[in-house]
């Protein structure tokens, strides 16, 4: 198939690679990205999501990207351009598929190093197809329509559901791998109804997050105290095993019941930037206008998903992201909103609010935002919260697992000796 190109040199994803191509993901987010997976599949795309996990990765990125660049960015583009070297895709009919929000750091610039990456690897014909809502880039083969982002949107806050749920039921569970179990069986169950009906709709997911909840309230568990400790950090890094050295499965393995905020409040922290925008440097009154009203859709969503945890009474509920937002403000200004901006104070102070006092903040190389709003901020936290036990961890080409998990054991010996304490008292 002949390569098109724009004005700019860019490789277009046209209607016909549609047909023939196989389109890759990268996977962050391994139970919402299975879900959106599915629904590019029913849309007609041959997809598939990256799972591979091998050292060559990191040797990729350093060879095709510059050893300053983040370390989210060297692992996205070394598992791409691993992928294209494996064998198992043919690179003259393979397409990447990357989200851009349209702020700075890797929310643009991963896309143009991906693709000089590629130039450097050998593939500059391999398409690389923008997600987007910002109107950065356009494909004829890819078309984001009110009903895919609907659905797009829907697998976020499944996936945030099932993520939240799975974490709470899993160190207690008495028969292991029941939670697991139950999320699988939900994956497929919404892929179905992604199929066969609207499964997007308010109605439906409100129905869909009782059965949720119900499915893992029926899961028979013994509550013995543990340390709860949550995960914050660069969103990549905090979300994918493949960035942090499977941290999440590492806490549990070390008796720990762990916290994960959901992409959702990140989603709607970029809409709200927007509008932030507008309030301070001044903009369209009609782009303004969109902006909250797509605001006040992602946080109604999120409220009935709020509401059904809370109906249980069996589990711990997130906060509305207004609430996360007033709580921060003490802390931090709302101009600060690079990267995951004054959202990554405002999990903590989250987190802490919850009594999860224990936190692994995941800092990865060459990211600057992360660093001023996440380790910069613990002096500010802690001040104010003295019980507060954080540890900011460095996942980088460089680092070593070893290092990393010993870092982490002196976080939790500490809440290990605190929660044996408070068990002692009462």
């Amino acid at each position: 198939m002949s390569v098109n190109y724009d004005k700019s040199g860019r490789v277009i994803f046209t209607r016909q690679m549609k047909k023939t191509y196989k389109l890759l993901i990268p996977n962050m987010l391994p139970i919402h990205f299975e879900l959106i997976k599915n629904i590019l599949q029913q849309r007609g795309y041959n997809c598939d999501l990256l799972q591979s996990s091998n050292e060559n990765i990191v040797k990729m990125g350093l060879q095709n990207v510059h050893n300053d660049t983040c370390y989210p960015c060297l692992l996205v583009v070394g598992q791409f351009i691993d992928a294209l070297k494996s064998g198992k895709y043919d690179p003259n009919k393979t397409a990447l598929f990357i989200t851009q929000t349209g702020g700075g750091c890797r929310a643009s610039n991963y896309i143009h190093l991906l693709r000089k990456a590629l130039k450097k690897a050998g593939y500059p014909h391999v398409p690389v197809v923008s997600v987007n809502l910002a109107g950065l880039e356009k494909n004829p083969g890819f078309k984001m329509s009110l009903s895919l982002i609907k659905k797009f949107i829907s697998a976020l806050i499944y996936g945030d559901i099932l993520m939240l749920l799975e974490n709470q039921t899993k160190p207690y569970e008495i028969t292991k791998g029941t939670a697991e179990k139950t999320t699988n069986q939900w994956v497929k169950k919404l892929s179905y109804q992604y199929k066969n009906s609207n499964s997007f709709g308010k109605r439906i997911m409100t129905q869909n997050f009782k059965n949720i909840v119900d499915d893992y309230a029926k899961i028979q568990i013994n509550k013995t105290p543990k340390i709860k400790v949550g995960i914050v950090g660069e969103i990549y890094v905090k979300y994918s095993p493949l960035a942090n050295n499977n941290l999440s499965a590492f806490l549990q393995s070390e008796n720990a019941e762990v916290f994960i905020p959901g992409i959702m409040d990140f989603i709607i922290f970029k809409v709200d930037n927007r509008i932030v925008d507008i309030d301070i440097y001044g903009g369209s009154k009609i782009k303004r206008l969109i902006c909250c009203k797509f605001k006040q859709y992602l946080e109604s969503i999120q409220n009935i998903f709020i509401d059904a945890i809370k109906k249980s009474n069996k589990f711990s509920p997130p906060k509305p992201f207004e609430t996360i937002k007033k709580n921060v403000k003490p802390y931090i200004g709302y101009g600060a909103k690079m990267g995951e901006g004054w959202l990554l104070t405002a999990e903590m102070i989250e987190l802490i609010n919850d009594g999860v006092e224990n936190i692994v903040c995941t800092q990865p190389f060459g990211c600057l935002p992360n660093h001023i709003v996440g380790k910069g901020m613990i002096r500010q936290i802690t001040n104010k919260n003295p019980m507060a036990n954080i540890v900011c961890v460095d996942y980088d080409p460089g680092a070593t697992k070893v290092n990393q998990e010993n870092r982490i054991k002196l976080m939790l010996a500490t809440a290990k000796e605190r929660l044996d304490k408070n068990n002692n008292i009462h």
